[in-house]
Order: structure tokens, then C-alpha cells, then sequence
């Protein structure tokens, strides 16, 4: 990568990170976790979706729900859905096709794309702590 480019990159992600309160390491671990998700945009995914409806997620307006699990601390945790390693490529396939992994899962299938997928793991995974 030319030095221009990499400049570049490092000016995006500071923008992105500093209109947020999701921290700079935080913001840039993910976006390496996830091969390019934006964390900030993964957050407005969320709120687009619907995923505030049925989980807790931390930082999210209006995210209370209590229909599935709450997501403070799934950057941590050791599995997805009870079944899956917490891996980026599991997380973005259980946030896209639930129902591949967990036939009877109350998660439904909401059509999400791959980028938004990327984005909102890279958010999740900023999530580090319990709340």
C-alpha cells in the first residue's frame, strides 16, 4: 500500500471513530476483526434492522429489548448462539442467516447485506464489557 493510501485510510478511520463515542483502539480493532467493518455504521445498521427491538445492546438509542439475549460483552464471549466460536465470519453469518445455524431460532432472517453484516459485527464487537 503506497504511503499516500495508507495516509488516507488513517485519516477515514479517525473521522469515522471521532464522531462517536466508540473509542479509537476499539474502533480500529474491529475494523481489523471484521476485514473492514465500520463500527459507527454497524451501530445505525442496527437501529435500521430492527435489532434494538428483541436484544440490550449498549450504546444503541432505544435498544432495551428483552426478547433475545443482551449483547453487552459479545466481544467477548467464547461463542455465538450457544453453538458458534466468536469468530468475525460466524458472527456476520449468524446476523445473516440465523436460521443456517439454528433452524428454530426465534432470530429471524431480515435480509441483511453483507456490508451491513461486517458493520454491525464490527460494532458488536466493540463490546467489550458487560454493559
Amino acid at each position: 500500500m503506497s504511503r499516500a493510501l495508507a495516509l488516507l485510510a488513517a485519516a477515514l478511520m479517525f473521522t469515522l471513530c471521532a464522531c462517536s463515542d466508540i473509542s479509537r483502539s476499539d474502533f480500529r480493532a474491529a475494523y481489523v476483526t471484521t476485514g473492514g467493518g465500520n463500527a459507527r455504521a454497524g451501530r445505525n445498521a442496527i437501529r435500521r434492522y430492527g435489532c434494538n427491538a428483541c436484544h440490550d445492546i449498549p450504546g444503541v438509542p432505544g435498544a432495551r429489548g428483552l426478547v433475545g439475549p443482551p449483547l453487552g460483552g459479545i466481544g467477548t464471549r467464547q461463542y455465538i448462539a450457544g453453538e458458534l466460536p466468536n469468530t468475525a465470519a460466524n458472527l456476520m453469518r449468524w446476523i445473516q442467516h440465523p436460521h443456517s445455524v439454528e433452524p428454530h431460532t426465534a432470530m429471524p432472517e431480515m435480509g441483511v447485506t453483507d456490508d451491513d453484516s461486517r458493520d454491525i459485527a464490527a460494532y458488536l464487537y466493540t463490546l467489550r464489557g458487560s454493559d
